[in-house]
């Protein structure tokens, strides 16, 4: 996968209502050479604040929050043009949050559950930064399994007939969790090539990253549960 680019520092910003966490991933990030705490908020409206002021490479957010949750403060800063560098990571405290599709939805790179290891955690951090998406397939698939059951129909998508079909093979690999890596061997190419049908489908479609490829690849029936 992806990651920031070597001899870079990544911004991070914290985003949970309780104290003890929010020390508690500061300190961990604060110990890294490449990495440093960009600011820490309390409730969801604070953290778009702290996004528009900051402007963070990347925001691990809590779900659940006072004043404002955290997916509707991830769609406010995905729907801001002048945010479009800050990746939001989802925190839940279960690996498959009810609200997490809807996170995904409103602009959320992925998601960590908040007692992953701190190894795993840091890993997460470099990967968003570096525009890649956090599902794995386990995760990936239970997604899609969720959201077939929600949507039994396909529809039309804007976007999606612009798409040409090495795009809409690349972007059906990407929604069964796959790496630009994996897809390149699967497709006998190399990953730049990858990254550029990936790009390309992403603008055509409206998508902001890699995992709302994913929600739009089962909305428009290019890839099937």
């Amino acid at each position: 996968m992806a990651q920031a680019a070597p001899g870079t520092v990544i911004r991070v910003a914290i985003a949970d209502d309780q104290m003890l966490v929010r020390a508690g991933f500061a300190a961990l990030l604060a110990a890294e050479d490449d990495m440093e705490v960009a600011g820490e908020a309390a409730d969801g409206a604070a953290a778009v604040r702290l996004a528009s002021r900051e402007k963070p490479d990347v925001i691990l957010m809590d779900i659940r929050m006072p004043s404002m949750d955290g997916i509707e403060a991830t769609r406010r800063i995905a729907a801001d043009p002048g945010l479009a560098g800050v990746h939001v990571v989802i925190l839940t405290t279960f690996q498959l949050d009810e609200y997490i599709f809807e996170a995904l939805r409103a602009g959320a790179a992925g998601f960590l559950v908040k007692d992953t290891d701190a190894a795993e955690l840091l890993r997460a951090v470099r990967v968003a930064a570096g525009g890649e998406a956090l599902l794995s397939p386990t995760v990936t698939r239970r997604l899609i399994s969720e959201f077939a059951a929600r949507t039994r129909e396909v529809r039309h998508v804007a976007g999606a007939d612009e798409l040409t079909p090495r795009e809409r093979e690349v972007v059906a690999l990407i929604a069964t969790g796959l790496s630009n890596e994996e897809i390149a061997g699967r497709l006998y190419v190399s990953q730049s090539t990858v990254k550029t049908h990936a790009n390309r489908a992403m603008m055509k479609v409206g998508a902001r990253d890699r995992a709302q490829l994913v929600v739009f690849a089962y909305q428009a029936g290019l890839a099937k549960a």
